[in-house]
């Protein structure tokens, strides 16, 4: 651990100035989007400079197109990007207008800055396409709200952007263009597959089940979202990016749950089981085809059927030769598969093909299945409008310290004062830790790049052609080292950029370079003091709070499922009683899963003990109980005996107190109980009772394991079944 005033503290202080290695690929796709911004800027830049002599225009041509194609993390392929762009035209045209007549005042473009800064990230929360555009769209306001108040170049400014984004969306589509990626629905297209030849090759008794378990589990692992390019991620708010959502985290417990049945599975498995694993089989490579287009989307009504077929006839055959019990939980949990191969069907029916309704599912489940659009985008932003969304807190954050640096830009008459802002925007981060480590690399790399303009700016005087033979090769260094390189080497070699750039516009002396240090150490302090005073410490605090309400959240939900189940009155259409906690654990779920997405991009503290909670085993855990509401029991049964339902009971008490105590994460972790099931209670209920039984206490002692994971190390679980 690295402790101040050490040696080798030194050291990596000093090492963290240099940039991080980079991959060959990474650093071949910052080539290919050099090349791309640096022919879209100069192709009009150089016309309208040296031969229109219209600065403003000249100005709008170059900044698009950086913008657009290098300060914004534009998702997809390049026909994808372009679409973005051009998509974003209408937003950009209209923050440059407001801009360009609210510069007439400070203060003015100060409250600007702060409701458009609000607005955008508030609103990117909607969509990747969004995300990716937001500081393209904060920077054209940002160029237009400084002076000269001249609300006679608005036509120069338009025609700029104009200009500047159709060069972009020509080199984004046509010039090294991106590569197309491997899509999330091929993604899920091959672990259903993966699925249905582990399922054949089990029940064939030609495989082995430790080995396809482990297959199973890694096809899972590999749909995170975490391990998925970020253009390819199923993350907006519309329906069809809502289901396919749904569908990768229902596929990802399909393959969890036949992994844990892999090693479990003997050939030849029980008649029923057997029946509804081919049925399964079938079915994955049905809904795979769908996902590759190859043909419709089945929909869920088969796999239904299946379920409630099985459902009926599941038990213990008369010539049973192993222990009853342990089939039964085999039966529950190729029964909770198969629930999840229900969602995994209706999501891509979504997905794939036109809305629909879904009748006789959990209308909870796929409530966004009949809602417009518009309707989901307003959902998805006020899901966030609460000081305990990160989405929320990034927004009051990067507003405020907007419209700060504007103020303070505009109050001190700064010189190039948009700089403030652009360096505050580039240089932000969402925890003070790496705000001050940005600043401090970008300080180092501004210095050393002013001097080097400086030197430049004095040498080479009022000669324009040598700034603009030195301007394309410029770009083309700064664009491809700089994203890869860190913040040092992109603020050092962009400071040549503008400079080189500015004195084609203009003349200007070194004190061009002078007042680029300025700007950006003034934007850089005003990002650090935002970072310390508003929510320093990130996701981390937010995560651990928003996994503690969707702990408490959960807890009434465990208790209705169970006494549900237990009296016998629990058909999987009735949860008029839950619809409340249903309500408040599905809004702390994704305030819960917007945190963790948030905390997997920021770096972890530099004092962090080893261990420590595991969220996405909460998450899990979150998930868990929400497809127990939806689904337990399996079908409709008779009450349970006295001594079944107070083992329910107890056995629910002892995991609501768990919830409850692991909301506050506590340092020895969570220890469960599980008292195992009474004796001879088995024996002495009917059979659809005696499956609906074991399904409880499968479902207990799952969520049971899902808290102790997730409270971190020393935690265990105690009890007749892991």
């Amino acid at each position: 651990m690295w402790h101040r005033g050490r040696p080798e503290g030194r050291a990596r202080s000093w090492r963290t100035l240099l940039p991080a290695p980079s991959s060959r690929a990474e650093s071949a796709g910052a080539a290919r989007r050099a090349v791309r911004v640096t022919v879209a800027a100069v192709v009009g830049f150089y016309p309208a400079v040296h031969l229109l002599d219209q600065p403003v225009f000249a100005l709008y041509t170059l900044f698009v197109p950086v913008a657009f194609g290098l300060l914004s993390p534009l998702p997809g392929s390049g026909r994808r990007r372009a679409g973005t762009v051009l998509r974003a035209l209408p937003a950009a045209a209209a923050l440059i207008t407001l801009g360009t007549y609210l510069a007439a005042a400070t203060w003015a473009a100060a409250l600007g800055m702060l409701f458009v800064g609000f607005v955008l990230v508030t609103g990117a929360s909607i969509g990747p396409r969004a995300t990716g555009v937001v500081p393209a769209l904060q920077l054209c306001y940002i160029l237009a709200c400084f002076p000269p108040y001249a609300p006679g170049t608005l036509g120069d400014r338009l025609a700029g952007l104009a200009v500047g984004a159709t060069l972009t969306i020509l080199c984004e589509w046509l010039l090294l263009p991106e590569p197309e990626r491997p899509s999330y629905r091929g993604r899920v297209a091959g672990a259903l597959e993966l699925a249905e030849r582990a399922v054949h090759d089990l029940l064939r008794g030609g495989a082995d089940g430790r080995e396809t378990a482990e297959r199973l589990r890694t096809a899972g692992r590999e749909l995170r979202f975490s391990r998925t390019a970020a253009g390819c991620r199923p993350t907006g708010a519309g329906a069809k990016d809502r289901a396919l959502a749904q569908a990768g985290y229902a596929t990802r417990r399909f393959l969890d749950l036949l992994a844990a049945l892999a090693p479990l599975l003997r050939a030849p498995a029980d008649l029923p089981s057997a029946t509804l694993l081919r049925g399964l089989a079938t079915a994955c490579a049905d809904t795979a085809a769908a996902l590759r287009g190859t043909r419709p989307p089945p929909g869920p009504e088969g796999v239904e059927e299946m379920i409630a077929q099985y459902a009926a006839v599941r038990g213990v055959p008369p010539d049973l030769r192993e222990d009853p019990r342990a089939l039964l939980r085999r039966q529950s949990t190729l029964l909770a598969a198969a629930v999840s191969a229900v969602t995994v069907s209706a999501a891509v029916a979504l997905a794939t093909g036109p809305r629909r309704p879904m009748p006789g599912l959990p209308l909870e489940q796929f409530w966004y299945a009949g809602a417009s659009t518009p309707r989901l985008w307003r959902v998805r932003i006020a899901d966030h409008l609460t000081p305990r969304s990160v989405v929320f807190q990034n927004a009051v954050r990067t507003a405020s310290g907007l419209a700060l640096a504007r103020l303070v830009a505009g109050s001190l008459d700064l010189s190039h004062g948009f700089w403030v802002l652009l360096g505050m925007l580039t240089l932000g981060r969402t925890t003070a830790g790496a705000t001050w480590s940005a600043v401090r690399s970008a300080a180092v790399g501004t210095l050393i790049g002013s001097l080097a303009a400086g030197a430049l700016l004095i040498s080479a005087g009022d000669m324009t052609a040598v700034y603009a033979a030195l301007l394309v090769p410029m770009m083309l260094v700064a664009f491809s080292v700089g994203p890869v390189g860190g913040p040092a080497w992109g603020q050092g070699l962009f400071t040549l950029v503008v400079s080189t750039a500015f004195a084609q516009i203009a003349p200007v002396t070194w004190e061009l370079a002078e007042a680029r240090i300025v700007d950006v150490l003034t934007g850089s302090a005003i990002g650090l003091v935002c970072g310390v005073l508003a929510w320093p410490a990130g996701a981390r605090g937010e995560m651990r709070r928003s996994a503690a309400a969707l702990f408490r959240a959960t807890a009434p939900l465990i208790r209705l499922t169970v006494e549900r189940a237990a009296t016998g009155h629990s058909a999987p259409g009735t949860r008029a009683d839950a619809a409340t906690a249903l309500r408040r654990t599905m809004r702390y779920w994704r305030t819960a899963h917007a945190s963790y997405a948030q905390l997997r991009t920021e770096p972890p503290p530099r004092h962090a003990a080893d261990g420590g909670p595991d969220w996405l085993a909460g998450l899990n855990h979150g998930s868990r109980v929400l497809v127990g509401t939806y689904w337990l029991p399996w079908s409709q049964g008779t009450a349970w005996p006295s001594d079944a339902a107070s083992w329910a009971r107890e056995a629910t008490d002892e995991v609501v107190s768990a919830t409850l105590r692991a909301a506050r994460f506590p340092a020895d972790g969570v220890t469960v109980r599980l008292a195992p099931l009474p004796p001879g209670v088995l024996t002495r209920l009917p059979a659809p009772s005696v499956s609906h039984l074991v399904d409880v206490e499968v479902w207990l002692h799952a969520l049971a394991s899902d808290l102790t994971a997730a409270v971190g190390p020393g935690s265990s679980v105690e009890g007749g079944f892991r």
